[in-house]
C-alpha cells in the first residue's frame, strides 16, 4: 500500500513540480506589513520573497550586516520595492527591539512575523551534546521565538490583528541523518513518498497562504510539509 501511494505521489508531484511558476501575481497581503527572521538567504529568504510579491512591505534580518545589504539589493533589483533590512541576532534583545521599532518606523506597524531563526550547532546523538550548544539551541530555538512573539505583540495589537508564523523541520518528529555523498542523498530521498526534497520557494508559498485572509480561520496549526513523510505526533 505504501509503495502504491509513493507512486501516484511521484506521477502527481512530477507533473505539478514542473508546472510551478517563478513568478506570483497575487494581491493578498498588500498593505502588510511582515518581519521574517533569518530571510537572508534559504527558506527565509524565499519567504521574504514571496510574501513581498503578494503586496507585503518586507523587513529582512541575519546576524550579520553584509548578508542583509546583498539580499535586500537583490530584492530590489528584481523589482521588490518595499524592502528594508536590518542586522539582528534574536538570542540579542536590544536586537530584537530594534528589529520591532525599524519595522514601525519604515513601514508604519507590523501585520506578520515569521519567526524563521534556528541553530543547530551540533551533530550526533542528541544523549552527545554538550551544556554549550544544548543552552544555544535553546536560548535561540525556544527562547528567542517566545520573546519575539512577545514583543511583537502591542505593535500587532495596534493594527488589530496579525499573523505569526513559526517554521521548524520534522527532524524533531522524524529525525534524519545529514548527508554529503550521492548515495547518501539518494537514501534520504527514497525515505520521501514524492520522491525528491522540498525547493525554498515551496515553503515561501505556504507562510503566505497562512499570513492572508485565505486562511483566516486557521490558528494554532501544525502544518506539515515533508513531501509525505510521516512527521507528525
Amino acid at each position: 500500500m505504501y509503495q502504491m501511494f509513493k507512486n501516484l505521489a511521484q506521477v502527481l508531484v512530477s507533473s505539478k513540480h514542473n508546472m510551478m511558476s517563478t513568478s506570483v501575481n497575487a494581491s493578498r497581503l498588500i498593505g502588510k506589513v511582515a518581519v521574517v527572521t533569518a530571510s537572508t538567504e534559504g527558506i527565509g529568504f524565499a519567504i521574504a520573497k514571496r510574501l513581498s510579491a503578494e503586496g507585503a512591505s518586507v523587513v529582512i534580518s541575519s546576524r550579520k550586516e553584509s548578508n542583509v545589504k546583498k539580499a535586500v539589493d537583490t530584492l530590489q533589483k528584481e523589482g521588490h520595492k518595499h524592502i528594508s533590512g536590518v542586522v539582528c541576532h534574536v538570542s540579542k534583545k536590544e536586537d530584537r527591539l530594534n528589529l520591532f521599532d525599524h519595522a514601525e518606523k519604515q513601514f508604519g506597524g507590523i501585520d506578520i512575523l515569521v519567526s524563521n531563526a534556528a541553530v543547530n550547532p551540533v551533530t550526533g546523538p542528541v544523549i552527545e551534546c554538550p551544556e554549550n550548544a544544548w543552552d544555544k539551541i535553546f536560548d535561540v530555538n525556544v527562547k528567542s521565538t517566545f520573546l519575539l512573539t512577545q514583543e511583537v505583540l502591542p505593535y500587532m495589537r495596534k493594527r488589530k490583528g496579525g499573523s505569526i508564523v513559526y517554521v521548524s523541520s520534522i527532524g524533531g518528529l522524524a529525525p534524519f541523518k545529514l548527508y554529503e555523498t550521492e548515495e547518501a542523498h539518494e537514501m534520504a530521498v527514497s525515505a520521501v513518498p514524492m520522491g525528491r526534497l522540498a525547493v525554498p520557494d515551496e515553503m515561501g508559498g505556504i507562510v503566505a497562504f497562512l499570513c492572508s485572509n485565505d486562511a483566516s480561520y486557521i490558528t494554532g496549526e501544525v502544518l506539515v510539509a515533508a513531501g509525505g513523510m510521516q512527521s507528525r505526533l
